[in-house]
């Protein structure tokens, strides 16, 4: 397995955004960060739902409910 280097908290920082008074960050950055593709990350999330919290994923859609 390969030694993962430890990422600087600025990066990571960097990659957070405030929507709404919510700290999210897109599943494109997060798979950026782990080294792998957007899909293969969105993949291993929906196999492994149990594994996380209920709030820790969701999917936007072009709805406005306004």
């Amino acid at each position: 397995m390969e030694k993962m280097d430890i990422l600087p908290p600025e990066l990571i920082e960097s990659k957070i955004l405030l929507i709404r008074g919510n700290k999210v960050m897109l599943d494109q950055s997060l798979a950026e960060l782990y080294r792998v593709e957007t899909r293969a990350l969105n993949q291993a999330v929906k196999r492994n739902l149990p594994r996380f919290p209920e709030d820790f994923m969701f999917q936007l859609n072009q709805k406005n409910d306004s």
